[in-house]
């Protein structure tokens, strides 16, 4: 495929040129270039030769191999949550149910939300998503009124899969099972779709480097969390969106990540690094019409939600104001091992966590100001993803919830970000890895499971994994000579209007804040 690429070497504009993407010396070719990859080749025959034909197969392209071992490693990850929708006779009389006897959930280590949320959530009811309420008693014996508790397009997807199982489950004709059975696998489906359209959109982004996305498709955390919860969906708008402003559709672009913030939250958070580089390139009426194209498509998909149902829309925030700190973060970390009671002491399961709220705000808002401070100042501009990592990653870092599945955020980022396959791939192994000890925590000490600590340890491990991470980011925003994506004399493949631009920062910016010279 040949496809025009915009750089600016020499003027103030950028001059468009023809790059032949089918070309071996313009694709990168791991098996010669990264170790990891070249040792591994050696299994089906070694690297490939200085005379292969590149890039002129018709069927198997990169893409195309990229999302069958998508499929493979999806389709590891439903056998590893198969064993928690199996059935057994468990009900009066010899009913058919659910078999989760002897905490099987946890000791096959195949929980997933989607599971329980199916009843939790009054879907097997045929409830209609934040209209549907329900009283529960939180830990201290309080009533709570309860609703879906989760943004707008997932309790929707959620609403539409259940509708899919229940005409799915009326057909005379089709293979029987239990509604949660046959519910779990609407939902897996959907979110499998999802992560191919993550693997596509990343492999576009990753222009030469294609094969970069690869570690996308292999992830391990593909197999772990893929269908733990849906935020594959997420993963899904926020790769589009990236794409659609790689592909110069500013408006496209935000009306993706608006969609993808009414889904998960993280998403929007991406607005922030394009508006910081933006500035810089004095690109900033581009920005406005993402952030015009977010704000209608997030509002369009809320409002009527919020409008008909006013306290089911708001449960979401409702919710996370009011949840303690999460097993998974760094609060509860530090608690585990210190015995800290915490910013506000002990709570009550009904009392709302208002200095922690506080202190994870304003963590995260120093973590915004010092990637906004990074993106202005480097010497040269950062990369669109190099700093959208950096904010996610702050993001969970400094958050009161890191649910596991929430990494799966980082995958897509952190592959097009830095390149480095057996540093993503370390860090990507330890992730996964925190399930094993997670699941034995949440058995119980009383059910042979593992004390507190010995989860907290690992969860420990990977949030240090995640700090260096960053750290490599940071050292090769400051030393683009170190930054492969960037070695052939690319800008930034994600960049949009933003690659090959020239810096151009307001004169009302301090002079403090303005490009470093070149060393």
């Amino acid at each position: 495929m040949v496809e025009p690429r915009f750089v600016a070497p020499t003027g103030s504009e950028p001059r468009e040129v023809v790059v032949d993407q089918r070309s071996a010396d313009w694709r990168d070719l791991p098996s010669r270039t990264d170790r990891l990859t070249n040792a591994l080749s050696s299994v089906i025959g070694g690297p490939i030769g200085d005379h292969a034909v590149v890039g002129r197969s018709r069927f198997f392209t990169p893409v195309r191999v990229m999302l069958a071992f998508a499929v493979v490693f999806m389709a590891l990850g439903w056998f590893g949550k198969a064993a928690c929708i199996q059935q057994a006779p468990i009900g009066p009389d010899g009913a058919v149910g659910l078999d989760w006897a002897g905490s099987r959930q946890y000791v096959a280590m195949c929980y997933s939300d989607t599971v329980p949320l199916y009843g939790a959530e009054r879907l097997n009811q045929g409830a209609f998503p934040y209209k549907k309420s329900w009283v529960e008693s939180n830990a201290d014996g309080v009533p709570q009124t309860r609703y879906m508790e989760y943004p707008v397009l997932s309790g929707l997807y959620q609403y539409v899969a259940m509708r899919i199982q229940k005409a799915w489950s009326a057909a005379p004709w089709l293979p029987g099972g239990l509604q949660v059975a046959v519910y779990f696998n609407v939902v897996a489906l959907g979110l499998a779709m999802a992560w191919l359209v993550t693997v596509w959109a990343s492999s576009m982004l990753a222009g030469r480097r294609v094969w970069d996305a690869a570690l996308i498709a292999c992830s391990p955390l593909v197999i772990v969390h893929i269908f733990t919860n849906f935020d594959a969906l997420a993963t899904g708008f926020a790769a589009a969106g990236l794409l659609a402003w790689a592909r110069r559709r500013p408006l496209l672009a935000g009306v993706l990540l608006g969609l993808g913030g009414a889904t998960k939250f993280y998403p929007l958070l991406l607005l922030g690094p394009l508006l910081v580089l933006c500035v810089r390139a004095d690109r900033v009426k581009t920005w406005l019409s993402t952030f015009i194209g977010a704000v209608v498509a997030w509002v369009a998909v809320n409002a009527p939600i919020a409008l008909l149902y006013p306290a089911g829309w708001s449960e979401f925030f409702r919710l996370n104001t009011d949840r303690h700190a999460d097993p998974d973060s760094i609060y509860n970390v530090i608690s585990s091992f210190t015995g800290w009671p915490g910013f506000d002491g002990n709570l009550a399961a009904s009392d709302k966590p208002v200095i922690l709220n506080a202190v994870s705000l304003a963590l995260f808002v120093a973590v915004c100001l010092g990637v906004a401070y990074l993106a202005l100042t480097a010497p040269q501009r950062p990369r669109v993803m190099q700093l959208c990592f950096l904010l996610v990653a702050g993001f969970l870092l400094t958050n009161k919830v890191w649910s596991p599945q929430y990494s799966l955020w980082l995958v897509p980022l952190a592959v097009l970000a830095i390149p480095q396959r057996r540093i993503l791939l370390a860090w990507m192994t330890i992730d996964a890895l925190v399930w094993v000890p997670r699941m034995y925590y949440y058995l119980g000490v009383s059910n042979k499971g593992l004390p507190e600590q010995w989860f907290t340890a690992t969860v420990l491990v990977r949030d240090l994994a995640v700090v260096a991470l960053c750290a490599l980011v940071i050292r090769q925003i400051y030393r683009p000579d170190t930054d492969l994506v960037r070695e052939d004399g690319t800008d930034d493949p994600v960049g949009g209007v933003l690659d090959g631009a020239p810096d151009a920062p307001p004169r009302w910016l301090p002079e403090r804040l303005r490009p470093a010279p070149v060393l």
